[in-house]
C-alpha cells in the first residue's frame, strides 16, 4: 500500500506559477512511475507530467515547455514546477503512483489548482 501526500496548488492569475509537491511512502521500494494527472469539470484525466525509474519523463502535449517534474534526492517525492498558467489548467491535480510489485496504480486525493484573474 501506499500514502501519497499531495502540497501546493490554489489560486493564481495567469501567467503565474505554481508548484506541487508529491510525497509517497509505504511501499516505495516498489515505485516505477510517479507523475501527476488533471481533471477538469466535463473532462476526462489526462497525463501532466510522470517519470519512471529509467529516469524517463513524459509530458502532456499542453504543458510541454511550461510545466517541469522532477524528483528529490529521496527519489519517492516529486515536484511539479507550473509557469506561464493559462485558465485553462484549471483542474484538479492527482499525484499518481505505479507498483510494479502490485501491478496497479495509486492515486492521491487531489489538489485544486485555479487559473484566474
Amino acid at each position: 500500500q501506499f500514502q501519497l501526500v499531495e502540497s501546493g496548488g490554489g489560486l493564481v492569475q495567469p501567467g503565474g506559477s505554481l508548484r506541487l509537491s508529491c510525497a509517497a511512502s509505504g511501499s516505495i521500494d516498489s515505485v516505477y512511475r510517479m507523475g501527476w494527472y488533471r481533471q477538469a469539470p466535463g473532462k476526462e484525466r489526462e497525463l501532466v507530467a510522470r517519470l519512471t525509474n529509467d529516469g524517463t519523463t513524459e509530458y502532456g502535449d499542453s504543458v510541454k515547455d511550461r510545466f517541469t517534474l522532477s524528483r528529490d534526492g529521496a527519489k519517492y517525492t516529486i515536484h511539479l514546477q507550473m509557469n506561464n498558467l493559462r485558465p485553462e489548467d484549471t483542474a484538479v491535480y492527482y499525484c499518481n503512483v505505479y507498483s510494479w510489485r502490485m501491478g496497479r496504480e495509486y492515486w492521491g486525493q487531489g489538489t485544486q489548482v485555479t487559473v484566474s484573474s
